[in-house]
């Protein structure tokens, strides 16, 4: 597990959007795997910026979103979906059709979910899935208890989760209890996994999944059985972090190693 320390969210987030950008311009028809909530935005921002310069094509890119709330159509502005189109779809050249995010509204979940599996594979699997990290170190919607070898599924909300995203919906009462998401073992099955995390409020969960035991009560642990994964956070993220040096150390072997 590769750990980039950057000095603020916004560093941060230019770096991780600068390893997207590269794998991006080594495969053309590269399968993204994509995240929603705040700490995506910049990154979504910085690639934006890219395409705009010219310098990133997404006409023969594929993408796949983690998950989505159970209930809420497209249309709706609280919706996964109409969260990507506004953040990122709409200013890139990405076709329509190539982009996927779950269906909120799908009338068989379980038939749906094998479906939304079996087109990941389909697509070739994904290249590099993008992640954020919950305060009790969940990913996507794999709350603690999560089988780390789950697949795409319903899942129902902790009250945690429920608490931290009733400020995106005006009112706990107003955010969905159910939502479909990849599972563990589907993200485990991606190429590469970019975990993204800013501020000190998730210094706990990122100490626990980068550097404490692999438990099924933080899914993001998972990632330590992973082959390939990149940590990307800044100072008050990696506040708890003990290795800290160590990782610095490696990134200047990189430097050095990119240099020549």
């Amino acid at each position: 597990m590769r750990v980039i320390i950057e000095k603020d969210a916004q560093a941060a987030s230019e770096r991780a959007a600068k390893l997207i950008a590269d794998s991006l311009v080594t495969k053309p028809d590269f399968v993204l795997g994509l995240a929603t909530g705040s700490t995506p935005l910049g990154i979504y921002e910085a690639l934006i910026r890219k395409h705009n310069d010219g310098k990133l094509d997404f006409s023969n890119v594929t993408s796949f979103n983690l998950d989505e709330y159970v209930g809420l159509g497209p249309a709706d502005p609280n919706s996964y979906r109409y969260f990507m189109q506004e953040s990122l779809f709409n200013h890139i050249n990405i076709p329509p059709e190539n982009t996927n995010v779950p269906d909120g509204r799908a009338l068989d979940f379980a038939t749906y979910c094998q479906q939304y599996e079996r087109k990941i594979v389909e697509a070739g699997g994904i290249d590099l899935q993008l992640l954020g990290i919950g305060r009790d170190g969940h990913i996507a919607f794999n709350e603690p208890g999560s089988s780390l070898g789950s697949r795409t599924r319903l899942k129902t909300l902790t009250s945690e989760t429920i608490r931290d995203n009733s400020r995106f919906f005006g009112g706990i009462e107003n955010v969905p209890r159910l939502a479909i998401t990849m599972g563990v073992g589907t993200i485990l099955e991606t190429r590469k996994c970019l975990l993204v995390a800013f501020g000190e409020n998730k210094a706990h969960a990122i100490s626990q999944a980068i550097e404490g035991a692999v438990t099924a009560q933080v899914t993001a642990s998972a990632l330590q059985l992973h082959p390939d994964v990149t940590v990307v956070i800044d100072e008050d993220a990696g506040r708890h972090l003990k290795r800290k040096s160590y990782y610095a150390e490696v990134e200047e072997s990189h430097r050095l190693l990119e240099s020549n």
